[in-house]
């Protein structure tokens, strides 16, 4: 055989190399599937923290530990506690499932009557009305059953923050040296990734946050029923992709102006249309594309897909994991381009901020 046309030892070597690292990273994650979303929300919690952390390291000369539990204590507050009393305050509509179900099945029947009696047309048909009803019925159950999940997955996202707050300089070194990328590639990921996270971790909190009060507002005024109930729903709802907050507070005016509170329910709605949605694109068009802007399609598949995959954090790291999808086909075009000089890799945005590199 041709030598020239042989395979060399080189190559085999690479290959087999690369396979072995494949099947022992695949093992590692499919054993620890468990702990996959405890990883990941110890690394939105460190890229948010990761500047104050040096700054309490190395600039006030804090003890890694001094900062760490800090930096710990104050995510704890800001960052998980809101999330907690929300999630804390459905969990206690839906611990009462059986009472709450009857109230719910009622809403439901009133509201598909009203539609009914204007249209004559059925749009929520009995088979959907079921599906619905069936529907919100195992959601209450699920939910009860995954709050010690959710402990198991805080406490065991806080463990590993502490290590990756501790050291960072050599957290991140370690990243960096680990890369089979160029440095520049490697900074261009990390500065990417860092606007991603602080877009997702922060700024649609902020939105869902910043429209639920002021929907909530809107409910006191008005006469809604529950108006406490109907913040934390329509805090959650606006996290939805295309309809957002609009799956709450649309069926909540029909059931007021159904109850016969037809100028409450109109009121209701002009409100919430108006106010809560002009709330919904100055918060999405300041604050989020301020920190990454981020493309819609991008977050609705983005979201559907993270959902399936890492159960709430996907919230976060669906989009970004769409997104950092088509850099790495950059990336690979950067790496291993035919040409001399291959094109400087710039992704299609608007923010010409200072460049700040993650991986140091």
């Amino acid at each position: 055989m041709d030598k020239d046309k042989q395979i060399s030892n080189v190559a085999i070597k690479q290959v087999a190399l690369l396979a072995i690292i494949l099947v022992l990273t695949g093992l590692i994650c499919f054993n620890l599937s468990l702990f996959i979303p405890s990883v990941l929300g110890a690394i939105t919690i460190y890229v948010v923290c990761r500047r104050y952390n040096f700054y309490l390291q190395e600039e006030k000369k804090w003890k890694s530990w001094q900062s760490s539990l800090v930096l710990m204590l104050a995510s704890l507050i800001i960052l998980i506690l809101p999330i907690y009393f929300i999630a804390d305050l459905l969990i206690d509509k839906l611990g009462n499932a059986q009472v709450y179900m009857t109230k719910f099945n009622v809403f439901l029947d009133k509201i598909h009557s009203y539609i009914y009696s204007k249209t004559s047309f059925d749009i929520l048909s009995k088979e959907n009305m079921d599906k619905v009803k069936n529907s919100a019925g195992k959601f209450s159950t699920s939910a009860l059953s995954g709050t010690f999940n959710t402990l198991t997955v805080v406490m065991s996202m806080y463990f590993i923050l502490y290590f990756m707050l501790d050291r960072p300089r050599l957290f991140e070194k370690i990243l960096s040296s680990s890369a089979p990328l160029k440095r520049a590639n490697i900074s261009l990921i990390g500065d990417k990734l860092r606007k991603l996270i602080m877009a997702n971790a922060i700024g649609i909190p902020v939105v869902a946050l910043g429209q639920g009060i002021v929907a909530l507002i809107g409910y006191f005024i008005f006469g809604a029923p529950s108006p406490v109930l109907l913040f934390a729903l329509t805090a959650a709802a606006s996290m939805v992709p295309v309809v957002g907050a609009a799956i709450v507070y649309i069926p909540v005016c029909i059931f007021m102006i159904a109850e016969g509170n037809t100028g409450q329910g109109l009121g209701l709605a002009a409100y919430c249309l108006i106010v809560v949605g002009l709330t919904d694109n100055l918060l999405r068009f300041t604050l989020l594309k301020k920190l990454e802007n981020i493309h819609p399609l991008n977050t609705v598949f983005g979201i559907i897909m993270g959902m399936n995959l890492f159960g709430f954090m996907g919230l976060i790291f669906g989009p970004i994991l769409i997104s950092f999808t088509l850099l790495l086909i950059q990336v690979y075009r950067n790496e291993f381009s035919d040409e001399d000089t291959p094109p400087d890799l710039k992704l299609p945005d608007n923010d010409d901020e200072e460049k700040v590199n993650l991986i140091v």
